[in-house]
């Protein structure tokens, strides 16, 4: 049986065994890092979660590696900067699940180097915007309206401080764009949800020890994860429209 057939087998076998109100949720660049620890702390809280990456190998492994440990999760392709990959995660969601209460918006990359912005490549920023801003959004138009059906929803969009305009410095210039940019789409996605019970966040996780954030950063992968859990499983009426650190609010 090829690749395609057991995810097939797979996710039918979860799809079946699943509570009726278990949360469902998805988590995009899932295959490691920041997104893998939050599958498995979603999938320790008693969520269904949908482990989405580019890669599907990678995705397949690292979706039976939180199976092996007894948790809900299943893998979906998703190449976020494809319009089409997106409309397939979208169907597949609506016809296995039907619903869908959390998106953490995670994938994301840092192509330029720490140089000066007058140096920088048009064309790196461009590819830096189309995955760590258009695909969030992408995501979120595609998404969201299955949170609506229910008036249910949690979107977590994982930025960073050097995204702060109150703190904007030089360099990483495609960078610090692309997440002033997404804490952009956070306040417009939560002033057009009010009144609804859909919450919106931005998270900065902090330095995090992940191939992105290099050896010598200065925080777990479970430190980074808190707080985007946190913002994944507030009450109702919990906080919206928020840039959080530590669970606790930043300037923009």
């Amino acid at each position: 049986m090829g690749s395609g057939g057991r995810l097939l087998v797979d996710n039918l076998r979860v799809a079946k065994i699943m509570s009726p109100n278990q949360k469902i949720a998805v988590v995009t660049g899932a295959n490691r890092g920041l997104g893998f620890e939050t599958c498995r702390q979603l999938g320790q809280k008693g969520f269904q979660v949908i482990l989405t990456a580019r890669d599907s190998s990678k995705g397949e492994a690292a979706a039976k590696e939180l199976q092996n440990q007894g948790l809900a999760v299943i893998f979906s392709p998703l190449d976020v900067t494809d319009p089409v990959s997106i409309e397939k995660l979208s169907d597949f969601i609506r016809k296995q699940f039907g619903r869908l209460d959390v998106l953490v918006n995670n994938a994301g990359v840092l192509l330029d180097p720490d140089g000066s912005i007058f140096n920088a490549k048009i064309e790196t920023i461009q590819q830096t915007i189309e995955t760590n801003v258009y695909g969030p959004l992408r995501l979120c138009q595609a998404l969201i309206p299955l949170m609506k059906e229910y008036n249910y929803g949690r979107v977590v969009n994982v930025s960073s401080g050097m995204g702060q305009l109150s703190d904007m410095d030089g360099g990483y210039p495609g960078y610090r764009i692309s997440k002033t940019a997404l804490n952009a789409v956070t306040r417009m996605l939560t002033a057009e949800l009010q009144g609804t019970n859909i919450l919106v966040n931005s998270v900065c996780p902090g330095w995090v020890k992940t191939d992105m954030g290099g050896a010598n950063a200065t925080r777990t992968l479970e430190e980074g994860v808190d707080t985007i859990v946190w913002l994944a499983t507030l009450p109702d009426n919990g906080k919206t429209g928020g840039f959080w650190r530590d669970r606790k609010p930043i300037p923009w």
